[in-house]
Order: C-alpha cells, then sequence, then structure tokens
C-alpha cells in the first residue's frame, strides 16, 4: 500500500461536547490485481463471504424482478424509525432508537447506500441492482437490475454493483452510482414508476456516493478512485469532471487521502467534502472551483449528511498514522465553521440526523476491516454516545 504523505499539521483542540448545547436545540486501494481478488475472496475477519444472486434476479440488462404483492402489512413505522443497509447479511434492517432491530427484509447481494422517498418505498443499491422495498408492509417489491456490467455477483470492500444512491426531488427518478471492478463507473436513472433503468452515463472511478442538487436539474457521483466529482445535467445526461484532491493526486489508487461521500449545501448549492478531519473542500459545481476551509477532527473521514440549517455531520472512522492521527468521531460543523468532535469507539461509516436534530446515528458498518454491528447514539447535547446493536455490517441508514 502506498500512502501520499500529508502536510505537517497544527495542534488542533477538541471542544467539549457540552459546549455544543448553545448551538445545537471509504480508502485506500491497492493495485487493480489486489482490488480484483478483494471482490472474490473473503477476508479474514469479513462476514461478507461470497453469495449467490436472489433467485429470480436478472443479467444486466435483463427484465426487472418483481415479488408477489405482500398478504398483510404491519402498518407504518413509526416516525423517527431507522433504516440501515446490511452489507453483511443482504438485508436492511428497521431499528427502534429506544429498542433496537424489530425486523429484517432480504433485499440482494451486499446492500451499499440507501434513501428513502416521500411514499415510503426505499431505494437499496445492491450488488445485484437496485433494491425496491415498502417500509409499511417490510416487503421487498421489486429488485430492478443494473444496464452496465460489472461482472460476477460478489462481496467485500471492491466488489461491482451500486454504491451511491439517491432520488430526484420529485420523486420521479433514482440516480444510482455502480461500480466496475478495474474501470470507470456509471450513473444508473431508474425510472421510479415504471421500475426499470432508463439511461447510464459514464463518471468515475468506485462512485461512493451520489446526491442531486435542490432543484433537481444535476446529479453529482462523488468518484473514490479517480479523485473527482462528475457533475451530470439530469435534462441531457451531459458530464463535467471537478478534481477535488486537496492533497494531490501523487498516491494514485494507492492513496488514502480521496474524496468519499458529498453534502450538498441548502443555502447555495455548493458541495462539502471533508478530508482527514483537516480539510474541508467545498466545491461551486457550477465554476469547478474548490476553496478549502480548514477541520479540527484530525481523522480518516467517510460519511457525510447535512441538515436543512446547513449543519455538516462527518464521520471520522480513525487513523491512517496512530503516530499523529486521532480516532474514530463525529464532526458536527455549524456553518460559520464552529466543529464540535465526539469521540466514537471504533470504526464507523455513514450518519444521519433525527428529525428534532437532537441525536445523530452513525453505523458500524465501515468499508473496511474493523466494522461492527451495530449503530453509534450520539446526544448532541449532552456528548453522551451509546451503541445500539442493529444488523450485519450496517452501512446506508436513513430516518423513516
Amino acid at each position: 500500500m502506498t500512502a501520499f504523505r500529508r502536510s505537517p499539521r497544527s495542534v488542533r483542540a477538541l471542544v467539549p461536547a457540552a459546549v455544543a448545547v448553545a448551538l445545537l436545540a471509504g480508502c485506500a486501494q491497492g493495485a487493480e490485481g489486489a482490488a480484483s481478488a478483494a471482490d472474490s475472496t473473503p477476508r479474514a475477519g469479513d462476514s461478507s463471504t461470497a453469495a449467490p444472486p436472489s433467485p429470480g434476479a436478472a443479467s444486466p440488462g435483463g427484465s426487472v424482478t418483481v415479488t408477489p404483492a405482500p398478504t398483510g402489512s404491519a402498518g407504518a413505522p413509526a416516525p423517527g424509525t431507522l433504516l440501515v443497509g446490511d452489507f453483511g447479511s443482504d438485508t436492511v434492517t428497521f431499528v427502534d432508537p429506544a429498542r433496537g432491530a424489530t425486523g429484517s427484509v432480504k433485499v440482494g447481494t451486499a446492500p451499499y447506500g440507501l434513501v428513502v422517498g416521500g411514499d415510503g418505498r426505499a431505494w437499496v443499491a445492491t450488488a445485484e441492482g437496485v433494491a425496491v422495498v415498502d417500509t409499511a408492509t417490510r416487503e421487498r417489491l421489486a429488485l430492478v437490475p443494473y444496464r452496465t456490467d460489472t461482472g460476477p455477483v460478489t462481496t467485500g470492500e471492491y466488489r461491482g454493483g451500486g454504491m451511491g444512491i439517491a432520488l430526484s426531488p420529485d420523486g420521479r427518478r433514482v440516480y444510482v452510482g455502480v461500480n466496475v471492478p478495474g474501470g470507470n463507473g456509471t450513473l444508473e436513472v431508474v425510472d421510479t414508476a415504471a421500475l426499470r433503468v432508463t439511461d447510464a452515463v459514464e463518471v468515475g472511478r468506485r462512485p461512493f456516493d451520489v446526491d442531486v442538487s435542490r432543484d433537481g436539474s444535476e446529479v453529482y457521483a462523488t468518484n473514490h478512485d479517480s479523485f473527482d466529482v462528475t457533475v451530470v445535467a439530469a435534462d441531457t445526461l451531459r458530464t463535467r469532471r471537478v478534481e477535488v484532491a486537496p492533497y494531490g493526486t501523487e498516491g494514485g489508487l494507492g492513496s488514502w487521502l480521496k474524496p468519499h461521500y458529498t453534502a450538498v449545501r441548502p443555502s447555495d448549492g455548493k458541495l462539502l467534502l471533508p478530508f482527514e478531519g483537516e480539510r474541508l473542500a467545498v466545491v461551486d459545481p457550477r465554476t469547478g472551483r474548490t476553496t478549502i476551509e480548514p477541520m479540527t477532527a484530525n481523522t480518516h473521514q467517510h460519511g457525510a449528511t447535512v441538515t436543512a440549517d446547513g449543519t455538516l455531520f462527518t464521520v471520522g472512522t480513525g487513523p491512517i498514522d496512530p503516530a499523529v492521527d486521532r480516532g474514530p468521531s463525529l464532526t458536527v460543523r455549524t456553518p460559520a465553521g464552529a466543529e464540535w468532535v465526539y469521540p466514537l469507539e471504533g470504526p464507523h461509516e455513514s450518519v444521519a440526523v433525527s428529525r428534532d436534530g437532537r441525536t445523530a446515528y452513525v453505523t458500524g458498518g465501515f468499508t473496511r476491516d474493523g466494522y461492527w454491528d451495530g449503530l453509534s447514539v450520539v446526544d448532541l447535547a449532552s456528548g453522551d454516545t451509546q451503541r445500539l446493536a442493529a444488523g450485519s455490517r450496517p452501512l446506508g441508514i436513513a430516518v423513516l
């Protein structure tokens, strides 16, 4: 593994979590051959073992697999219920924040990102296709196969298939970033009424995250292994590449210092990409210009989300170099740039925030070794953190 040397750091102090009361009411890929081997061979300690496609799953470009209509209904989930994608067990799990897991639904091999629409349907990016789940009946309604050929269905960190996923503001289209091992990925467009892929366009390598502008006119694929964001016009699918590499690209595929997840700032539509708890890249997708703001957590960062008031939440997975980096954490950053850093126990991947803004839920799945089967529940006012068992290696998360 080649790691790109970072610039010297200044000392950054953690702000005590109690102060927040006043303001709050993945990773390096080795050579392509090594990545290919990881796709097909489970690693020691990795619960994501290889699994065959779900019965009836179609090959790329085939017809959608539709599950028969459910015979009963469990009723709509209580507000505040969490839905997590279980990368380690091919399911999504419903989680009561007070009681833990309350049931799971089989969706497809190695689910990664997920998004939930206003109609209660969840869209889950799996290795086989986009699974559609009715969150009221707790049934998989369909599995929409990808148009892109990603090779054999596998598990593990570098598996082919869907990664980031997002829903258009009008709910008519789902956008999913599809990883193609060893090459550039694609952004596929799913018609949510017809349940089929209608378009596909090439983006960068390993599209960890997909986001949509507030007006729905642009889609952003954050491509981990090509150090960039692909800006896609929603109407024409024309693309523009914006390099986002505040540490440079010298390390290539072996570098740890790549973009992972993006949050779209509500106030102006700019893209927020945290790097290493040291630098926040603020990208104007219209001009492609990037400005850098300092961050304070000093840890390798993955998942990110932003609330309606512009507060950024980002997950620190732990140190690249334990001699100089800090451990796992959750950073909460106000629009003015003030940060609160909440230490976490062990690596995490993604984050969601309760609707009242008082609690953050951080998934313990993590895309590399060191993951665990649950969530960290962070009280943002007190700083208290509790662990909650929830699914098997949960990555994606949404609040229902």
